[in-house]
């Protein structure tokens, strides 16, 4: 047997290249004679075509084709191209024995004899299906990438070149920025970011970022074509090669600018929100403080009043008790501003004509005004009556005037104006409806965000120690709520001050107020029996010391249930005095059980807090406190005359007749 090495010798050369040729399993290796027809055959043509030797040797090789590559004349060129150019290569399909298809690298060169006569063709195919599918599957993908990123208009989603040029753009970039793509292909990347962030060096800060950690990622002010800003998430990321070179980045920008702002109002709703549950606090707490200072204080100037009548002619004694009375007066007034703020005064609804009530009270606006500010008003021809209480509205007038001129200290101008406007839903934090927007503006020093923002909370002020009570544009607040309406302030620091008063429009005409009557003006009435009834003992003490003052015979009662006995247990009793917050039974419930019994008993609610339900189905006439004397005087007189008027007798007692 002979050697490997032996049988290597043996062998001719042509001998050792078919031993080569008939080897290779990868490639189909065959020879064509000038015509094409197929003269030798490898095994690697057999396994990927599928023909055995003898059942191709000597087909033409254009079996291989496709029809339509046939019926074009495909295999013809090919060969007409070997010959001319001395090599034939192309990639396409083709077909094996059973009718499938595979993609093909073909190699075709002419052979020729020393002479140079054609002897035929040598003929190399490779099976490039694998590759192909590949190719086509990383082509589809590529595709698809490339029409989902067209395809996003949410999203500016672009490439840069290492340098930071835009190198690609798709529809969402040209939405967002405004930009067209042949006018920002090649542009540098910074020109979307403000003057200051480039200043800055912000954009090369990013590429920066990019490089070291490979990621960047912040939110900012960009800027679109027309010089619009927006507020921008922003990510960009390097793209390297296999082997970590830069190629470039991948950027993607979404325009978040509505999200802020909705994540900005919702901040500011909250903190509304909190800011409202305080001030609801605060003003609960000082609704009630007000209210027990309310009684202490009726205790006071009651007593004080009932002692300026006892006390002998003594101007020294006299002056300790006008300066005593004015300082509970002072207080009363402070309790006042309180239940304001704490929307818990007591208010007459009325229709009030603005015009009317701001002329007749100019004299005394000018008056606390001073001859360094001047007063403008202006209002049109006709505007339609405000629903309020001409009081509460004239101290609130005063209040802002007051402010104003304080913010002025070296002289200036307010504008007093009004105007009737309709609100819509959703419109000036206000109901639907129709309005007077009351405007008070001053030329004054104005106010800071800060001070602006805290203006109308209770007991802030920019004032010095002894000079304000904090309460004044709280009391404007409470009280435009209370009326259903809304105040505002607008202010810049040295710009001066915007006042606004939205109040609603009154249904029907404005009543003209009548004048008030001077205490010796007051109608009296002769001796009555009358109950008091308070659960506070310095307020009770001081209604009965009050009542017998004016010479009428008392009784006081500290409870309503102590009361409703002695109505029981004395059928003379002309009239009944009671406080409206009490405990157990309030004094609305009191008088429902006594108008049960006695449904013609005159009933007076003496309250200074605005605790009584509007629709209650009892209608009482009511003493505001705290009282004086000459209220309650004037209260009881008043009840006499309704009697007479009505055609009912209160029996006067005092000298035992009716």
């Amino acid at each position: 047997m002979e050697q490997p090495g032996q049988l290597a010798e043996s062998l001719t050369e042509d001998g050792r290249y078919r031993l080569l040729i008939e080897a290779v399993t990868d490639y189909a290796i065959y020879m064509l004679d000038p015509d094409g027809t197929v003269v030798s055959w490898n095994p690697g043509a057999q396994r990927f075509k599928g023909y055995s030797a003898d059942e191709i040797i000597g087909q033409h090789f254009s079996r291989f084709y496709t029809e339509e590559d046939r019926a074009a004349g495909v295999p013809k060129r090919a060969l007409e191209t070997a010959l001319r150019e001395g090599k034939f290569e192309s990639e396409g399909w083709r077909v094996r024995k059973d009718g499938t298809r595979f993609w093909a690298y073909v190699v075709i060169d002419p052979i020729r004899a020393p002479s140079g006569e054609l002897v035929g063709f040598a003929k190399i195919t490779r099976d490039l299906t694998e590759r192909k599918a590949a190719e086509e599957k990383l082509r589809q993908s590529q595709e698809q990438f490339q029409l989902l990123v067209q395809g996003v208009t949410d999203y500016a989603i672009y490439l840069l070149d290492p340098g930071g040029n835009v190198s690609n753009w798709n529809l969402g970039a040209q939405r967002i920025k405004g930009y067209l793509p042949e006018e920002i292909v090649g542009q540098h990347f910074s020109r979307f970011y403000t003057d200051e962030d480039r200043a800055a060096g912000l954009p090369q800060l990013a590429l920066d970022t990019v490089r070291r950690e490979g990621r960047f990622e912040r939110e900012g002010w960009r800027v679109r074509k027309d010089g619009t800003r927006f507020w921008a998430h922003v990510i960009i990321d390097a793209i390297r090669r296999d082997d970590g070179s830069l190629i470039g980045f991948a950027k993607i920008t979404r325009d978040i600018t509505e999200r802020r702002e909705a994540q900005e109002q919702l901040e500011r709703t909250r903190e509304a929100f909190v800011q409202s549950q305080k001030m609801d606090a605060i003003g609960q707490l000082t609704g009630g403080v007000a209210h027990d200072f309310n009684n202490l204080l009726m205790a006071v100037l009651g007593s004080l009043e009932l002692m300026r009548k006892r006390l002998p002619d003594d101007p020294k004694l006299l002056s300790l008790l006008e300066n005593a009375t004015k300082g509970a007066e002072r207080g009363a007034a402070l309790t006042k501003r309180m239940l304001a703020f704490a929307r818990r005064q007591e208010l007459k609804q009325e229709a009030i004509d603005i015009p009317d009530l701001v002329r007749g009270m100019t004299e005394l606006l000018q008056g606390s005004l001073g001859s360094a500010v001047s007063l403008e008003l202006r209002f049109p021809l006709a505007l339609p009556p405000v629903l309020g209480d001409a009081n509460q509205l004239e101290l609130a007038l005063l209040n802002l005037a007051v402010n104003a001129r304080d913010a002025m200290p070296g002289g200036g101008e307010i504008v007093i104006s009004a105007r009737e406007q309709a609100v819509l839903a959703g419109e000036y934090a206000l109901k639907p409806g129709r309005y007077v927007h009351l405007r008070i503006a001053d030329t004054g020093m104005g106010m800071d965000d800060t001070t602006l923002r805290r203006a109308t909370e209770p007991f802030f002020t920019t004032k010095g120690p002894g000079k304000g009570t904090g309460l004044g544009l709280s009391m404007v607040h409470g009280l435009a709520e209370q009326f259903g309406g809304r105040f505002s302030l607008q202010s810049r620091k040295d710009e001066g001050t915007v006042a606004e008063l939205w109040l609603p429009v009154a249904e029907g005409r404005a009543q003209p107020v009548p004048p008030r009557r001077r205490d010796d003006e007051v109608e009296s009435s002769l001796p009555l029996v009358i109950l008091a009834v308070d659960d506070d003992p310095l307020v009770l003490t001081n209604t009965a010391a009050m009542l017998e003052d004016l010479g009428h015979a008392c009784y006081a009662a500290s409870s309503a249930q102590e009361a409703l006995e002695i109505l029981k247990s004395d059928d003379r009793i002309d009239l009944v005095i009671t406080d409206q917050a009490m405990p157990r039974m309030t004094g609305l419930q009191l008088a429902s059980a006594i108008r049960g019994e006695r449904p013609d008993m005159p009933i007076v609610l003496a309250t200074g807090y605005a605790e009584i339900d509007e629709a209650a189905d009892i209608k009482l006439p009511r003493l505001a406190k705290p009282f004086t004397l000459a209220d309650l005087a004037a209260q009881i007189g008043r009840l006499a005359l309704q009697s007479r008027a009505g055609g009912q007798i209160i029996k006067f007692r005092g000298n035992g007749g009716e």
